[in-house]
């Protein structure tokens, strides 16, 4: 009997949050071990599948870096990274293409609506939602900066219960042009702001932004960010993910929070408890 009551007293912990998030989007980007992993996966559709019952609004951005270089390797084409990004030339965007928009997308897709969801899989390429120029052609090819974003087809998607599930390929404003890889933190920062996420949740292989002593930093601002990234403690994979967030919150969004996703139900941890689980990027105190 006690273990039921500690259930129920888990669930009214949480009523709070849920009443707080409730008709809220909360933007997703989802990568790392929990899209390797079978257990992981299927932890990570059912939490998405919760905060649909529960009345929030997820959209999931998701990457696929690590498919994509195991596909790369076995197909003996070289890649590439600068900067944490993927320096991507036109027989690397081949593969991104179909590895992302085809593979990853409709699998999330289709383990969301496995487990009673109404989810849906594009890319920025589809109804030209995402339109993108090159980053720096001579250092980064086919890598991206998005420049539009129509956010009424997300909104549109939203209004009618779908979960939309989001391959970071934009359309190129030149026809013809095989379209844009773009870094998925990036992608899902901005797609945060166009449509007026609440959060924007980044799942990572580590707990969050780490000290040099490798402690967690549960919560940063801005100027704790950069000087972090001028003595070298966040760099690598970490920066795009860190600039990612301050993107997210100087447009509008009210939080950004990088997670671990080897944890299960990190999501649900972070959003439900009071102390979270990651660090929680926010805007300067005054």
């Amino acid at each position: 009997m006690q273990k039921k009551i500690n259930t129920v007293k888990t669930l009214i912990d949480a009523f709070p949050f849920v009443k707080m998030f409730r008709d809220q989007i909360v933007v997703i980007k989802y990568g790392g071990a929990a899209q390797i992993d079978p257990k992981l996966k299927d932890k990570f559709a059912k939490d998405i599948v919760f905060l649909y019952l529960l009345g929030l609004k997820p959209v999931i951005v998701h990457g696929g870096g690590k498919k994509i270089n195991t596909i790369l390797e076995q197909l003996d084409i070289e890649t590439s990274f600068v900067e944490g990004q993927r320096v991507t030339s036109k027989e690397n965007m081949e593969v991104v293409e179909m590895v992302l928009s085809g593979s990853i997308n409709k699998e999330i897709a289709s383990l969301l609506n496995h487990h009673g969801a109404k989810a849906i899989g594009i890319s920025g390429k589809d109804a030209n939602f995402l339109k993108a120029q090159p980053k720096d052609e001579a250092r980064f090819g086919y890598t991206g900066t998005i420049t539009d974003i129509d956010a009424k087809i997300i909104h549109d998607l939203l209004n009618d219960r779908f979960i939309p599930v989001i391959a970071p390929i934009a359309a190129s404003q030149k026809a013809g042009d095989p379209g844009f890889n773009i870094n998925a933190d990036l992608a899902a920062s901005k797609i945060a702001v166009a449509i007026g996420a609440k959060k924007v949740l980044f799942l990572t292989d580590t707990l969050g932004v780490l000290d040099d002593e490798k402690n967690l930093l549960p919560t940063l601002a801005k100027t704790e960010v950069d000087a972090l990234k001028s003595d070298g403690t966040i760099q690598g994979g970490m920066i795009p993910k860190v600039d990612a967030c301050l993107e997210a919150i100087n447009g509008g969004v009210e939080k950004a929070h990088i997670i671990d996703g080897r944890i299960e139900h990190s999501i649900l941890l972070e959003l439900f408890t009071s102390e979270g689980i990651g660090t929680v990027i926010k805007k300067e105190t005054k």
